[in-house]
């Protein structure tokens, strides 16, 4: 007899600009890949997030949200635009940050792999709780302040139990792909921060004898990925870098509108593509959404792991495959040289998913 489908409540949150667009695209394509696999139905569960929320409920990031997003198995993440909210929001820790930081979700995976000839197919795995990122770096307040008025000053934070669980995560990673890792650091200058994550990410890799381990200094880096990413399989590095990294090998890999991420902890897991909310196009039908629907993709796969559910594994499978094959065969948008619109996009890779 076979065993009960295990079924998900997911949450979904819209979030600002593109975001009810993009959203949408991927709830579609991830409802199609579950019931190719065999998978339960997903139960949806929307929640208010963003400019919308701060006119309903006086809050970018309701208190009712995040408890709700404490039940869940995992959520989709629209982007957001805190930059343009009305104070006193705008000055907040953004919804992003916040529920990152609320959740320890200190891992944050952002995969770049090109749809066409580039050759480029790596993963940056990026330390998500603190490093230079003052937002995410304290208990309570910011590590980020000013003396007087014209002395400002930034704290980075770099702890052994974090360096030591994102570099486990970026191991288990580079074990499942090509068994190479890169650590990323500036240790010639931040010789006891820096120094101390790539000296613990040393350290680890005594764990996993069969992943052949290099590191480069940040700076040396950029050179390194835009001169040859295809070298590159999994590279850790801590929070800010991770940032700056990722977003040059989305854009390498052929646009920020195709690179996804997850954020995850142990116990949770939000999709959340890497790029912006576009407001200067959103409404028109013109967003692509393979950045969304790969985060979706990759929640899956997240959810395939730590449930041992193998249908959730296999949609995410379905979800990937479906992406390259609609993108190769020509159906795409505008920034990838096509003439699909958001939705079209969407519903042509849910559509291969279930003709295939």
């Amino acid at each position: 007899m076979n065993p009960t489908p295990r079924s998900y409540r997911l949450g979904i949150l819209l979030g600002d600009g593109i975001g009810p667009e993009i959203v949408p695209a991927a709830v579609e394509v991830m409802d199609a890949a579950v019931a190719a696999a065999g998978a339960a139905p997903i139960e949806w569960v929307p929640l208010p997030l963003g400019a919308a929320a701060i006119e309903t409920h006086g809050s970018a990031l309701p208190p009712a949200t995040l408890e709700t997003l404490g039940e869940l198995d995992g959520w989709l993440l629209g982007p957001h635009d805190s930059a343009a909210y009305p104070e006193p929001h705008r000055a907040l820790l953004n919804p992003s940050g916040a529920i990152r930081k609320h959740f320890d979700l200190y891992a944050n995976i952002r995969p770049a792999r090109s749809f066409d000839d580039r050759g480029t197919d790596l993963v940056v795995v990026r330390e998500n709780t603190e490093g230079f990122y003052a937002d995410r770096n304290t208990f309570a307040g910011t590590g980020e302040y000013m003396p007087t008025k014209d002395v400002a000053i930034a704290m980075g934070v770099f702890t052994r139990p974090a360096i030591e669980r994102i570099a486990r995560e970026a191991f288990e990673l580079a074990k499942r792909r090509r068994q190479h890792l890169t650590v990323v650091h500036k240790a010639n200058v931040l010789r006891t921060s820096t120094g101390m994550f790539r000296a613990i990410c040393q350290e680890i890799a005594a764990e996993y004898p069969e992943v052949v381990v290099d590191d480069f200094h940040i700076d040396a880096m950029t050179v390194h990925l835009v001169r040859r990413a295809a070298d590159f399989d999994v590279i850790v590095t801590e929070n800010m870098f991770g940032d700056i990294l990722s977003d040059l090998a989305g854009e390498l890999a052929g646009s920020l509108g195709i690179a996804p991420s997850v954020n995850a902890s142990a116990e949770r897991a939000m999709a959340q593509a890497a790029h912006g909310s576009a407001p200067d196009i959103a409404g028109q039908d013109l967003a692509n959404p393979t950045a969304m629907i790969g985060s979706g993709g990759m929640l899956l796969d997240w959810l395939g792991r730590r449930c041992d559910d193998p249908a959730a594994s296999k949609a995410a499978q379905l979800v990937d495959d479906a992406l390259f094959a609609t993108i190769r065969s020509g159906v795409c948008t505008r920034d990838l040289g096509g003439t699909a619109g958001t939705a079209e996009f969407g519903s042509a890779v849910a559509k291969a998913i279930t003709s295939a």
